[in-house]
């Protein structure tokens, strides 16, 4: 129940939601094709060889995948699906309309518009900041309807006794998590783990510090095709230096 595995089931979620409606209008799909929106002209957009990224397919199949009809009882459960549909609803944020023009020197004339999906990384910086305002929750009875909601802590001060529902973008977690730097029945630790002196060495080795090395590594190069028919390659060397957690 850490945020950690909020962030996993978020970011699982929006990948396969997001591969599956590029899949579909990509024509790799039998049982799907283009986005059909009653509110664009799909077929144009095909003649002029674009194709709108079906995301009303891609989500109801992913639903059913998950079987998110039975609604979990328990409090994990719940927050497992609440993350879930955090992932979905951010790949839907990203869903935007594009359009294209036609018509003689450039005018547009004639415009025709289809849904195109944000790039993946951007879903995925999206979930990231998710993941670092990530909201810690815990299950409640709601009086009115008489059965288990989540509740987090309350984000404004002028009703401190009422604890407030999650938002519907907000990953939540349940147990604060472990620490990840030693090794424990969650993690083997980062002692070892090999990292990049510029990006995130400083933060993979908890402070630790790490080891610099210089190795000598082999590589194919200089490879040449040979009638008929194989691929001849020179073997060569170059020194690597290599970065890795102290213990």
């Amino acid at each position: 129940g850490f945020k950690e595995t909020a962030f996993l089931y978020a970011v699982s979620s929006a990948a396969l939601t997001h591969s599956l409606a590029r899949a579909c209008s990509a024509g790799r799909m039998e049982r799907c094709t283009c986005d059909d929106s009653p509110d664009l002209e799909n077929r144009k957009a095909w003649q002029w060889g674009v194709c709108g990224d079906n995301l009303k397919y891609s989500t109801k199949f992913l639903k059913k995948f998950l079987g998110q009809k039975r609604i979990g009882k328990d409090l994990r459960a719940k927050v497992d699906i609440h993350n879930t549909n955090v992932g979905i609803k951010a790949v839907k944020n990203g869903l935007k309309t594009t359009c294209k023009c036609h018509g003689v020197s450039g005018s547009c004339a004639v415009r025709t518009c289809w849904k195109q999906l944000s790039p993946f990384h951007e879903i995925g910086r999206l979930l990231k900041l998710r993941y670092d305002d990530a909201v810690k929750v815990f299950s409640t009875t709601n009086d009115a309807v008489g059965h288990s909601e989540l509740a987090g802590p309350q984000r404004h001060s002028h009703s401190p006794k009422h604890p407030a529902s999650p938002r519907s973008t907000d990953l939540v977690y349940v147990e604060d998590s472990p620490s990840f730097c030693r090794p424990s029945k969650y993690s083997l630790g980062t002692a070892g783990r090999t990292c990049s002196r510029e990006g995130n060495c400083d933060s993979m080795c908890c402070g630790r510090g790490y080891n610099t090395q210089s190795r000598l590594v082999t590589f194919s190069c200089h490879c040449q095709v040979q009638w008929c028919c194989y691929v001849e390659c020179q073997q060569c060397m170059q020194e690597e230096v290599v970065y890795s957690c102290k213990q």
